[in-house]
């Protein structure tokens, strides 16, 4: 058994010699969790990339002038999809671990480091976050930027996804407190024109917004006018802080307005009303869940609406969040979620010869790989293994100490495995981690950015 190839110096530099757009990678030999469908789990299977495209996935494929990578001993799977993460903030991780409540967090965040924030800052966070999520096997993330002071942070946060190589969606809202250019939403037409030009390219462009006045103040909530701003430049919008009685009300009011639709995402959607879940079912809204926020910063119920959503026909995507306060990586949001929801399954059923109605391994990795990326509004393009859509996957060694035997592909992904396991990544083709390693980064220098960074947020008095 050889699970070595992706490890190899020799391995990696015929793939870099040849040019992006001539290259052919040929996996072989590897268990494939394609999470297509019409497709499933294929045992010992190869899967071949042209270019940026996966083209054939199945048994003995012919490797033609590929290179040739034995995956023997892995398991192949799509790249998560973080569907919602404050990137910017990431120079501040685990600075509050044990924060009380969801006003903790914005007093010291938003109405405090963020005032601070120079564009070199969201720079730094936003790079060092898309570097992490591509270690830890997240091949998409979405950034939720709202700290949009100037047009140059906005630029500074779009051109550290861009460095990366990871699939980034940059989501554009301007800031809760503190000075700003009042430039947002109307720089969403020069960032869009300078920027998101070609629908062929690794980054696209959301309109990020609040769910309602509470925190920041009508500018920034979900409406009519934010709505059109959208539809006139044709993107996505993602509302975040979606709770509660008011959220619910708001949800209503949007359905009645027609601004609700498959290209809204609402983010948490936590202790929402079953009117609002039955709105938001009925005009294709999308969810992302975000498990360990709710359950950690105590977000209304603090439970993850998981239920909830699939009773109202949504399957939700997943994602991060922020930070300051939580993980960065996917597998943790997968076994949180899987654990909550078996809890509350088999609690609500205890006593009764009643069924519990459980979510399962395979669900937890749809949310975070193909449901997150119908969330993203890039189904299309990225989420599962399917032949035509970009070659966006991990390579995950199922035979290290804390994954042998491999018995169940999907199980060792969600409950086995760790960014230790990940021995490469690939983004639309491209290899970002090789043998374990996150590729093309200065690791000494980036710390240095890293540290400059934060001790000058920590140490200049706040906006």
């Amino acid at each position: 058994m050889n699970v070595n190839d992706t490890t190899s110096a020799a391995v990696l530099d015929r793939l870099r010699r040849r040019p992006a757009d001539e290259r052919r990678i040929l996996f072989t030999g590897a268990a494939i969790v394609t999470m297509d469908p019409a497709l499933g789990v294929l045992h010992d299977a190869d899967l071949l990339v042209e270019g940026d495209t996966v083209v054939a996935v199945g048994p003995d494929l012919d490797a033609g002038d590929a290179v040739v990578v034995d995956a023997t001993g892995s398991v192949l799977s799509p790249g998560f999809v973080d569907t919602h993460r404050h990137a910017w903030e990431t120079q501040l991780r685990r600075i509050m671990p044990d924060v009380d409540d969801l006003g903790a967090y914005v007093v010291s965040t938003l109405a405090g480091y963020a005032t601070v924030y120079r564009p070199e800052d969201m720079y730094t966070g936003t790079r060092l976050a898309a570097l992490t999520a591509i270690d830890s096997g997240i091949t998409t993330m979405l950034d939720f930027s709202h700290n949009a002071r100037t047009p140059e942070h906005s630029d500074a946060a779009i051109e550290a996804l861009r460095d990366t190589g990871i699939r980034g969606v940059h989501a554009s809202m301007g800031p809760h407190f503190g000075d700003w250019d009042k430039q947002w939403p109307g720089d969403l037409s020069r960032i869009r024109e300078q920027y998101f030009s070609s629908d062929d390219q690794l980054l696209t462009l959301r309109l990020a917004t609040l769910a309602t006045d509470e925190i920041a103040g009508p500018a920034l909530a979900y409406g009519p006018e934010l709505a059109r701003v959208a539809r006139d430049l044709s993107i996505g919008v993602s509302v975040d802080a979606v709770f509660g009685a008011p959220s619910s009300e708001a949800i209503l009011r949007w359905a009645e307005e027609g601004i609700l639709s498959p290209d809204v995402t609402l983010i948490h959607a936590t202790g929402l009303t079953p009117e609002a879940w039955k709105a938001m079912g009925e005009t294709g809204t999308t969810v992302a869940l975000a498990p360990t926020s709710d359950a950690q910063i105590g977000l209304e119920t603090a439970i993850p609406a998981v239920d909830e959503a699939l009773s109202a026909g949504i399957r939700p995507g997943l994602s991060i969040d922020v930070e300051v306060a939580l993980v960065s990586d996917m597998f943790t949001q997968m076994r949180t979620l899987h654990a909550i929801q078996r809890m509350r399954a088999v609690n609500a059923a205890h006593g009764t010869d009643r069924q519990p109605r459980r979510i399962t391994t395979h669900d937890v990795l749809d949310f975070a790989t193909l449901q997150g990326a119908r969330t993203n509004g890039l189904e299309a393009v990225t989420g599962s293994l399917t032949p035509g859509k970009k070659a966006d996957l991990l390579v995950t060694r199922a035979e290290d100490l804390n994954n042998m035997p491999l018995n169940d592909p999907i199980g060792t992904i969600v409950l086995g495995s760790d960014a230790r396991n990940i021995t490469a990544v690939f983004v639309g083709g491209e290899p970002r981690k090789w043998n374990g390693h996150v590729l093309d980064v200065d690791l000494p220098a980036l710390r240095r950015e890293v540290h400059a960074s934060r001790e000058y947020v920590l140490n200049t008095p706040a906006a």
